[in-house]
């Protein structure tokens, strides 16, 4: 973890004498007397993990006498909610003890793999730092379905060191109608042809706070194709609005579950019935929303929820507010979404753990906004001079009716001082966080400037910084009146310094060389991108072994590069490729596709185009499986170019790695260890994950506690040590 405390020190660099330390999250489990009452109870998890949970002796106590299979399905959130930003270091404080010695799987803030978390009979005070490698995750996540006994945790704290902003202001919106189900649907909401409500698919979806879709019903084979949806399902419609079974005074939205569709008659559609609680618009990405409601059901049951698009049923992304627990009592929701891009709506599936016949009740719904100002902004900065972002005293763009373009400058002319060579233009402020969420990205980074022709299309760029030559620049946008969140931008050079020429692309030369080990039998857990994979009943996993390209930033979605490297291998072997954002932290399953590596040497030559689904992720490195073969390996790679792509040969505007050295190249070689660069070390995995504690407890490498008298590697207070 060597690499996190480098990070702490150049944050407090440059945050200065304003950085303190800022709480993100904390609980603390002896203020509450029911469990429901607890804040992780917004996130939920699964039924076997809240059956095992409880409150006793002012700590969340954990007990459980026989394991789950698989033991993923036994998970919970202790803490969660941040509204992470990407690269920042984040640290997880925590007392805990447990009956007896052992490790609970821990994952945090998008970070892969899962650490393992070790528990002692003593109480250990200590922390845990997480760099996140996933935009907008912030929750802790704990697996303990192999975990026989108890455990109990006292407190939990998140925090990170950062600048201190002002306090959220939060309001409502308004434009919601009808949330406590008490006015009936309007008539053209009802209307029907030839039995089909068609409305979820309409311009006036967003009028709708809450819709449904129950099997069986509102059938409709006509749907176009840019719905993206089978021809062979119901469809949504308004919510049905019903007296409240347990109070004839009030009324409630119902979404009645009679009937599951089948896959040829044999696996259930977690979505065949669903619920959705629907915004009155589109949110601006990365920018938080409070969602509040009420819920119950008729009988118990465990529902997942997703975001969706305008068109409910629309699938968009699985973070939502993870799954609820319905009971025959009304419960009181009130949670916090990053909302993403182009989501309108929470579904609920009702169907994907339940089986039964049920009728789920919601009532009560409103939305709460974040208050900022929207239009366009511009904050800038000089890398060299030393003139740092300020996101609160953003310019803001002035519509100028000849040029019929929002306008601004950045740095004044005639003072040199003020000349700025990098900047970030949002369409809010008033928060630091929201700012760098909402920002805009020109499709081309070749920005020349002082061409008045030279128009360049924007689309949304989560957190984006425009590199520019050192100057005073005047900026316009045009954006597009059919499609929000994109447009032309042009960029025109005042004064300053000559922009950015092409360079050479470099050639990396160094002789890679990653010993692959001998894998065991695949293990029988069908991974989710690989649903096919053989059962073979080990414990081996293709990514036992594996090698990473990792270029010398992050980058964005859309930006299009190209990789070339010559391979070969001491025999014929399979690689699958992945987007990673830090060697292991999985972000995406599609990279650069299979490389076949044969006992000749070949020449790799693609054009890559980092995918929209590492959006503001982080994507900085392609991971190569080289455990897909069972026998051991040694591959060999070498003369490795990674640059953007660019209109003239042999010439680029930016190399993606280094000439010389090994930074750019990562290996992992068995299972059981962690990536580590080229030539670097072992990678021996660390059982505990950087863990801060004054505990005098005594681990091995496999995180087992062991007695001062061990002799070999050891691990104490979250450092290695040789026990003689």
């Amino acid at each position: 973890m060597k690499k996190l405390f480098t990070l702490f020190a150049l944050l407090t660099c440059f945050l200065g004498a304003n950085a303190k330390e800022i709480v993100d999250a904390e609980v603390d489990f002896s203020k509450y007397t029911d469990i429901a009452d607890v804040p992780f109870a917004s996130w939920r998890g699964s039924e076997s993990a809240f059956a095992r949970l409880s409150l006793k002796d002012g700590c969340l106590h954990f007990e459980s006498t026989e394991a789950t299979d698989p033991g993923w399905d036994c998970q919970f959130f202790p803490i969660g909610g941040v509204s992470a930003e990407l690269d920042v270091v984040y640290t997880l404080h925590f007392k805990i003890k447990g009956d007896h010695e052992g490790n609970v799987s821990m994952l945090g803030f998008g970070q892969t793999p899962y650490g393992q978390f070790p528990i002692t009979t003593e109480w250990v005070e200590g922390t845990v730092d997480y760099q996140c490698t996933a935009g907008g995750g912030g929750d802790i996540l704990m697996q303990c379905g192999d975990w026989i006994g108890s455990w109990d945790i006292a407190y939990l704290k998140i925090t990170h060191e950062g600048k201190e902003e002002k306090p959220i202001e939060w309001i409502p919106v308004k434009e919601l109608v009808n949330g406590d189900a008490e006015s009936a649907w309007p008539d053209w909401a009802l209307k029907e042809e030839g039995g089909i409500n068609a409305n979820w698919r309409g311009n006036r979806t967003k009028e709708i706070c809450a819709w449904a879709l129950t099997m069986g019903r509102n059938f409709d084979d006509q749907v176009p194709d840019e719905i993206g949806e089978p021809s062979d399902r119901s469809r949504p419609f308004p919510a049905d609005i019903e007296v409240d079974p347990t109070n004839a005074s009030n009324h409630v939205f119902a979404a009645h579950v009679t009937q599951i569709d089948k896959i040829n008659d044999d696996a259930s559609i977690a979505w065949s019935n669903q619920f959705w609680i629907q915004a009155p618009k589109a949110f601006k990405n990365g920018v938080d929303v409070k969602v509040k409601f009420r819920y119950r059901a008729d009988a118990a049951a465990t529902v997942p929820t997703q975001i969706h698009r305008i068109y409910p049923s629309k699938y968009l992304n699985s973070s939502a507010i993870n799954s609820l627990n319905f009971t025959t009592e009304w419960q009181n929701f009130e949670g916090t979404v990053t909302w993403p891009a182009d989501g309108w709506s929470i579904a609920f599936n009702l169907t994907d753990q339940n089986r039964e016949p049920n009728v789920y009740y919601f009532d009560d719904i409103s939305f709460e906004e974040v208050k900022i100002e929207e239009g366009f902004f511009v904050a800038s900065a000089n890398t060299v001079s030393g003139i740092e972002y300020d996101f609160n005293t953003a310019t803001e763009f002035v519509y100028d009716a000849d040029e019929d373009a929002y306008v601004a400058t950045v740095g004044t002319k005639g003072k040199e001082d003020t000349w700025v060579n990098e900047i970030m233009i949002s369409t809010v402020r008033g928060y630091d966080k929201y700012f760098k969420g909402a920002t805009i990205k020109p499709t081309t980074t070749n920005i020349m400037g002082n061409d008045p022709d030279d128009w360049k299309d924007y689309a949304p760029g989560s957190s984006y910084k425009i590199g520019l030559a050192a100057g005073v620049w005047q900026i316009f946008i045009a954006p597009d009146p059919e499609k929000e969140g994109t447009g032309q931008i042009l960029f025109m050079q005042l004064e300053g310094d000559a922009p950015a020429e092409p360079v050479a692309i470099v050639t990396n030369k160094t002789a890679i060389v990653v010993h692959g080990l001998e894998r065991d039998d695949l293990s029988d857990t069908a991974q989710g991108e690989n649903p096919q994979r053989e059962e073979e009943g080990g414990t081996g996993e293709t990514w036992d072994n594996q090698f990473f390209f990792v270029a010398n930033r992050t980058f964005e979605a859309g930006e299009v590069t190209v990789l070339k490297f010559k391979y070969k291998a001491s025999v014929e072997a399979k690689t699958t490729t992945q987007c990673h954002g830090a060697p292991g932290a999985y972000i995406h399953w599609a990279a650069i596709g299979d490389v076949n590596f044969t006992t000749e040497w070949q020449e790799f030559s693609q054009e890559f185009t980092i995918p929209a689904e590492c959006a503001g992720k982080g994507m900085k490195s392609i991971a190569f499986n080289m455990a897909e073969i069972k026998e051991a390996c040694d591959y060999e790679i070498t003369d490795v170019q990674w640059f953007l792509k660019y209109d003239e040969d042999g010439k680029t505007m930016e190399n993606l790695i280094n000439e010389t050295g090994t930074a750019n190249f990562y290996v992992k070689e068995g299972a059981g260890t962690d990536p580590h660069e080229f030539g670097g070390g072992s990678g021996i995995k660390s059982a505990v994950n950087n863990i801060k504690t004054n505990s005098t407890a005594i681990y091995n490498l496999s995180g087992q506690r062991v007695s001062k008298d061990y002799k070999g590697i050891v691990i104490k207070n979250g450092n290695k040590y040789i026990a003689k």
